[in-house]
């Protein structure tokens, strides 16, 4: 996994990256104060996700599995049919991207998990999405 820093706007966001087989994804994660009430347990982060096809081989992401773990370690898995109701096909240096997020009930946590791909020649695949730290500004990032 690569990490880097990308500076957008005075914010210092790390970039989480992972490469399985052809397939890169890349995430960019922000904190939303706005969205969250931390005075009711609540904590909510964006997450910008982008798949990029660096192969010869067209592949489709048929669906995804999340394993989120807050600050006290409780784990949830979420699994389903592709992202934001689509399931999207790639072909040769092609990326998708998509926005999502995450509330959790700790001011901080992890996320981690794996795209199920499928390529044209019907062999299935899970591409790794790189473990990120869901932190609040300024805070210590760490993974638990």
């Amino acid at each position: 996994m690569a990490v880097r820093r990308l500076s957008r706007r005075g914010k210092d966001s790390p970039i989480y990256e992972m490469r399985t087989r052809d397939i890169l994804v890349r995430i960019i994660v922000s904190y939303l104060p706005d969205e969250s009430r931390p005075e009711e347990g609540r904590w909510v982060w964006a997450y910008m996700a982008e798949i990029e096809n660096h192969g010869s081989e067209t592949v489709q992401l048929v669906s995804r599995h999340w394993i989120i773990t807050d600050a006290a370690n409780v784990v949830e898995e979420v699994k389903g049919e592709g992202v934001v109701g689509e399931q999207p096909t790639l072909l040769a240096r092609e990326a998708f991207r998509y926005t999502s997020g995450c509330a959790l009930s700790t001011a901080s946590g992890t996320m981690r998990g794996t795209f199920q791909m499928l390529t044209e020649g019907g062999v299935a695949f899970e591409a790794e999405i790189p473990e990120f730290s869901l932190h609040l500004p300024g805070a210590q990032r760490k993974m638990n």
